[in-house]
């Protein structure tokens, strides 16, 4: 089985080597690593070039991360097909050869774990940790999601449902996993392991602002599908973070 990697980057060379790092040491070896980068001005380019494991390198202007990502799934050629930040760190070697596990049984379509948060100047410091829990489309309705960097899906799913949407600046992930996962019900498969870390960020939840903007997007991912969200639902979504920083 092929699975591929697609990270996009954007004057990302502060922080790539780490993610680029983490992919070349994995113990599964049939990796179709993918850069999409976004023109960028610094010397992102000139680091990935240094690693003989990247299978393609696609270089121009785009519409933002989502864009991006689609454009690695366009030109990818894996059986599954997973999605790896510039800022992101597999926790392990034995990372992909879990995943690969997983999709040994034909009725897998997506899988997903754990993820730790870290600090942005020490990755070894975690801030807080998003355990997901085994799936229920119930859980969606109590602000339920997994995390994206740790979620892999079969080539064939985006066949049928499509790639993001990016008319969502903040919302596209979720609202993918939305249409995945409770639209369409393909049926995913919980590793309960922490598979990625991320370094702490994110424009989402930046500011009052962003998140109130978030908010909106959120609710705007179930209309797109045609799914009612229950009546907490968008203000649990945020909430849920609190226990994040009690686990870790």
């Amino acid at each position: 089985m092929k699975l591929s990697i697609i990270t996009a980057t954007y004057n990302s060379s502060l922080t790539l080597r780490d993610t680029l790092d983490s992919v070349l040491k994995q113990d599964y070896h049939s990796i179709e690593h993918i850069i999409i980068d976004g023109a960028s001005r610094d010397n992102t380019l000139e680091i990935v070039t240094a690693y003989p494991h990247i299978s393609k390198i696609v270089s121009e202007k785009d519409d933002g991360i989502y864009d991006a990502m689609n454009k690695g799934i366009v030109v990818s050629t894996g059986n599954v097909i997973g999605i790896l930040n510039s800022d992101d760190i597999y926790i392990d070697e034995r990372v992909i050869s879990k995943v690969v596990a997983a999709f040994s049984d034909p009725l897998v379509d997506v899988v997903y774990g754990d993820l730790q948060y870290v600090r942005a100047d020490d990755t070894c410091k975690i801030t807080r940790t998003w355990k997901s829990g085994s799936f229920t489309k119930k859980r969606f309705y109590y602000g339920w999601m997994p995390p994206h960097p740790t979620f892999f899906v079969r080539r064939e799913v985006y066949d049928r449902v499509g790639l993001f949407n990016c008319t969502l600046r903040s919302a596209a992930d979720y609202e993918l996993m939305l249409r995945i996962l409770l639209k369409y019900d393909h049926h995913p498969f919980y590793i309960p392991e922490i598979l990625v870390k991320m370094r702490t960020g994110g424009q989402s939840n930046a500011s009052v602002r962003n998140r109130i903007a978030a908010n909106r997007e959120d609710l705007q991912a179930w209309k797109i599908n045609g799914l009612t969200p229950g009546f907490f639902t968008i203000m649990l979504k945020p909430l849920r973070k609190i226990f994040q920083f009690i686990r870790r």
